[in-house]
């Protein structure tokens, strides 16, 4: 499997993207997962934001980024494409970024669904306009040959049953599953049951732990987590995770695994790092380089 991270680690340190990529370069680790930004900000033109824009030429980057040894695992356009906004707003930004993941090199978009519950819609008004969304989505995807997967983040996609309707609304091998273990586990629902479940649709996986005093505080009341400040490893959700690689490898598994923690400027994620490594060799996993 091969060992990716979300650029969210280092919002808080305020990197910029090449930052991540000396990191990842110096802890031996050749795949990232950023989110992507459709148009300029003046944090990120500055250079306090670990994310890139649309409007930065994507071969250029590519080149850049094999300097230092990585690419991409995936990037994440998941403006939530469950409310009238989705429709209107998230439908243009997922297929502005479906050209520039392919020119990166990027074979996968990370896509989902809102935190709540539309307030102006039934959930079947929801699902129906989900529906038409991932159609347009996936026709742009398959002539691109990019796999748009749909997080676990939200109301829709915590909920098994109505994630495995959203997986059904195309019938193309470039729709799957980016399974998130902490965001499936502060929705209350069990991580191992969601892997087992949908293992065969699994095409990029989220590595987040939970601490105890989070998972105390809001277990069953929320549906995503922004960023865990909970070190992998260290939280409530550890076990889980390994049952979920365990799963994954005896399924044959052997996509990114991409961790999603708070970075603190680099002491968590690297805690992090070491204890999904050090797992990895205990279950016999192999680390794709």
């Amino acid at each position: 499997m091969q060992i990716s991270f979300h650029t969210d680690a280092f919002n808080s340190a305020y990197w910029d993207f090449e930052k991540c990529l000396a990191w990842a370069e110096a802890h031996d680790v050749h795949y990232i997962e950023c989110g992507v930004i459709d148009g300029a900000s003046w944090i990120h033109g500055l250079g306090y934001q670990p994310h890139v824009a649309l409007y930065q030429d994507p071969l250029l980057l590519r080149r850049k980024m094999e300097n230092y040894g990585v690419r991409f695992s995936q990037i994440d356009a998941a403006f939530p494409l469950s409310g009238r906004e989705g429709l209107f707003y998230g439908v243009a930004y997922v297929l502005k970024s479906i050209p520039w993941a392919k020119h990166a090199g990027c074979p996968r978009i990370a896509t989902t669904d809102g935190l709540h519950r539309p307030p102006d819609m039934s959930d079947e008004e929801a699902m129906t306009l989900m529906k038409r969304c991932y159609e347009q989505i996936v026709e742009v995807a398959e002539a691109y040959e990019i796999t748009v997967n749909i997080e676990v983040h939200g109301y829709f996609t915590t909920n098994p049953d109505r994630l495995a309707e959203m997986l059904a609304f195309c019938d193309s091998p470039f729709l799957r599953l980016n399974l998130d273990t902490g965001n499936s586990f502060i929705a209350g629902q069990d991580p191992v049951d969601f892997c087992r479940r949908f293992v065969d649709r699994i095409n990029h996986v989220h590595v987040k732990d939970v601490s105890p005093s989070l998972a105390a505080a809001v277990r069953g009341q929320e549906t995503g987590i922004a960023v865990s400040h909970c070190a992998i490893g260290d939280g409530v959700n550890a076990d889980n995770i390994r049952q979920v690689l365990t799963i994954l490898r005896d399924n044959g598994y052997n996509g990114p695994l991409s961790m999603e923690c708070e970075g603190q400027g680099g002491p968590m994620i690297e805690r992090s790092l070491q204890w999904l490594r050090r797992t990895l060799q205990q279950l016999g996993i192999p680390e794709e380089k």
